[in-house]
């Protein structure tokens, strides 16, 4: 029996949604044509259950979902860590119930999938594990698109960009439509930049072109996630040549739809670099006047200092300007 370790931590919601997509997909018997399970799970036929399981399997995985989906909610809600604590027989619980579950059942994919997404929650964070369940979930059923996204997640989290970048573009292939793929691309794409040039099979074109056209998607496909578009309006600095006018637009289309003072007035402090960036020092330094968030004081602060040390250096006189005539 495997036993989880005395530590519990909060629950991030973003997780919590996550894993609960993926668990209603792995426990879905008769997915419709066109649907987000139907893109992660084969049909179900009375000979061929979803997910490589029995209908018994799929009921039993369907109880360990309901019991896991409000003990991590709870753990989401908890206050204090004795809260926390008194949910550790629960959190057991759905270990043994997973255990036991594909003991009985050691081909149900499904059942991998979910039990290795659970250990990657924050409550739980056995990843290692979890590693060893995903992959045997991808072994037994390859169609698993949200399965390949996870085992990017880990690659990428341990500074392996090259082969998270393939499970995530796996993953899109298997299903284009889901907006977290591109944008784990783009992600890794940026960030890991230098193992792929390392490489000598792409190059910084290629490298800047792909990374522009995942997150251009991730946004297309969720235009609603503030924290694509505001990645990809980041991403224009990334480049090799920074293309700040696309970074205009970009930034003044997310501060077209944002609300709250912080959100906007750091959309700002963006806008106020890329128009000092383009030569219009007097717009830049009208719109860094306007951040008055005490939360964004210290960006603040860096910027001036950056336009301060750009300033000083187009003041200093170079050396051949500076050296009297005749004087070698």
């Amino acid at each position: 029996m495997r036993v989880l370790p005395p530590t519990l931590l909060f629950v991030s919601l973003a997780r919590l949604v996550f894993v609960s997509f993926v668990l209603a997909s792995a426990v879905s018997a008769n997915p419709g044509p066109g649907s987000p399970v139907a893109n992660s799970l084969p049909a179900a036929t009375p000979s061929e259950p979803a997910g490589g399981g029995t209908r018994q399997a799929i009921e039993a995985l369907r109880e360990i979902v309901t019991l896991q989906k409000s003990t991590l909610a709870a753990a989401r809600e908890a206050e204090a860590a004795s809260d926390l604590e008194d949910l550790r027989p629960r959190l057991q619980k759905i270990v043994d119930g997973y255990e036991a579950l594909l003991e009985k059942h050691p081909d149900f994919a499904a059942g991998w999938a979910a039990y290795g997404l659970y250990l990657c929650d924050p409550a739980v964070q056995e990843r290692r594990q979890a590693m060893a369940l995903l992959l045997r979930a991808n072994a037994l059923d390859p169609g698993l698109a949200v399965v390949k996204n996870q085992i990017g997640m880990l690659l990428a989290e341990d500074g392996r960009a090259i082969d998270a970048f393939f499970y995530f573009l796996a993953a899109s292939d298997l299903a284009p439509t889901e907006a977290l793929y591109h944008f784990h691309i783009g992600l890794v794409i940026d960030e890991g930049r230098d193992q792929f040039l390392m490489t000598r099979a792409w190059t910084r074109t290629d490298l800047d072109t792909s990374m522009l056209t995942a997150f251009a998607r991730a946004v297309a496909l969720a235009p609603d996630r503030t924290e694509f578009a505001y990645r990809a309006a980041e991403s224009y600095y990334d480049l090799a040549d920074p293309k700040w006018e696309e970074a205009l637009a970009a930034w003044s289309a997310l501060e077209a739809r944002l609300e709250g003072k912080i959100e906007i007035q750091t959309v700002r402090l963006h806008l106020a670099r890329v128009r000092w960036k383009q030569g219009f020092a007097a717009d830049a330094r009208e719109l860094l006047a306007a951040i008055d968030a005490p939360v964004l004081a210290v960006q603040k602060r860096r910027l001036e200092a950056e336009f301060a040390a750009d300033e000083a250096e187009e003041n200093t006189p170079s050396p051949a300007a500076s050296t009297p005539t005749g004087v070698k």
